[in-house]
């Protein structure tokens, strides 16, 4: 990803990126509001960032921000701003900013903050299987529209962080995201629960409640595993979206309904039609547009990376230094079927960290059971040792980037890359790169 810094100081905007790059950041820069915007139309890609000067010579960055959003940007918006400008900042964040950074604070609040707001793309961006790149290609495509969207895939693979990326790149990104487990919904509770209840509408309904719809109003709701909603219940969805309105259980007037819906499942929904547990209007309701989240056994170059993020995310949360896997257990990971998928992955891979004694994760630490339908055969065999091979090259290559951006200052190197100083060591080591 990249950072687009709009500063009309060029020596500030020139410190800015330098902190910027040395944490193996990319960025452009602009220095007024017209530029930034020509910048955005022909540059932005869709993991980008935009960190904003409030004042500039051609007004202020808030009128960028509503330009962004008005035109479907719906990239992390960063505000820069001084001490008398807080409320201005206070404003931008209503407007949709993920945050802002007081200028005299920048060189220690900076970094912290754009990783933070980087945390939910870092996961996705770690997924480079062509597989996945189709799926985001999907998901930048339909985002912007208030189309329907039913997304599939097993449990594990991610669908709940793909809605939530559907919301943030969508129009309605300032608005609520609701989550709704339909597993957890009672038949005679769902109505009360969507659609809210006025008081008295039925024995214990002593206050008034707003129901999922009102408190997505504007925004998205998301609907998990909809293969568990009774019959009743789908009957009352498919009128309310295909009317727009609803009405409170015990209400007397109807509401207008400006929600777009999110649905998942890992199930089969046209079976379940055939089963008549689901009706086929609802599902066809769904159906505006369909996106199937891959397996992670179908994404193999998808492993390493991410088996690495969640390495170094459960390192910092744990408070150890594994500095990676050794060769048997990238192996495993690689001819493990995963039937938890990413899930399975975060948690095996946070649990070897835990229990890991040494620098590297071995096979034992992972504790998987590999049976007989993991064994993989011979092209699977070529794809593993591909990936492999990939993984390898990589590694070296951030170790290397990060020694020649500090000029072979390994103390800085180590912080580029955010480990220490002795595990940087270790890590040269086993690559065999020398200073």
């Amino acid at each position: 990803m990249k950072v687009i810094v709009i500063e009309d100081n060029i020596l500030f905007c020139d410190y800015i990126c330098s902190l910027l790059q040395k944490a193996d950041f990319k960025t452009m820069k602009a220095h007024g509001l017209a530029q930034a915007k020509k910048m955005i139309r022909g540059s932005i890609h869709e993991d980008d960032m935009v960190l904003a000067d409030l004042r500039l010579p051609d007004g202020e960055s808030t009128a960028l921000l509503k330009w962004m959003r008005d035109n479907g940007y719906m990239h992390p918006f960063i505000m820069m701003t001084n001490y008398e400008e807080i409320h201005s900042a206070v404003h931008a964040m209503k407007l949709g900013a993920e945050d802002f950074i007081l200028k005299p604070l920048v060189e220690d609040k900076l970094l912290p903050v754009i990783t933070a707001n980087d945390t939910f793309s870092k996961v996705i961006y770690e997924r480079r299987s062509a597989s996945f790149c189709e799926l985001n290609q999907y998901i930048h495509l339909v985002a912007p529209t208030d189309m329907t969207v039913l997304i599939l895939g097993n449990t594990g693979t991610g669908k709940e962080h793909l809605a939530n990326k559907i919301h943030r790149r969508s129009l309605r990104a300032n608005k609520p995201y609701i989550k709704v487990d339909c597993g957890s919904l009672s038949k005679d509770l769902a109505a009360s629960a969507f659609f809210g209840h006025v008081k008295g509408a039925f024995t214990g309904a002593t206050e008034e409640k707003a129901g999922y719809f009102l408190e997505a109003q504007g925004g998205t709701l998301f609907m998990d595993e909809v293969e568990n909603l009774s019959i009743e219940t789908q009957r009352m969805l498919l009128r309310a979206m295909e009317e727009r309105s609803y009405r409170p259980v015990g209400g007397k007037q109807d509401r207008r309904m400006d929600v777009r819906i999110i649905a998942a499942t890992n199930e089969d929904l046209f079976q379940a039609v055939a089963e008549k547990r689901f009706r086929k209007d609802l599902l066809y309701r769904f159906h505006d547009f369909t996106i199937t989240v891959p397996a992670l056994q179908n994404c193999l170059e998808d492993i390493l990376p991410l088996a690495d993020f969640f390495r170094e995310q459960s390192c910092a949360e744990l408070r150890k230094e594994v500095v990676g896997f050794d060769g048997p257990a990238k192996e495993m990971l690689l001819g493990y079927s995963w039937p938890g998928n990413v899930r399975q992955l975060k948690q095996v891979v946070y649990a070897a960290v835990l229990i890991c004694k040494g620098n590297l994760i071995t096979p034992d630490f992972l504790r998987l059971k590999q049976t007989e339908t993991d064994a993989p055969n011979s092209a699977k065999k070529k794809k593993i040792d591909k990936c492999l091979q990939k993984d390898e090259k990589r590694n070296i290559e951030q170790i290397k980037t990060a020694i020649s951006i500090s000029k072979g200052n390994l103390t800085q190197a180590a912080a580029l890359l955010g480990i220490s100083r002795p595990t940087l060591y270790k890590k040269m080591s086993i690559h065999g790169i020398s200073k």
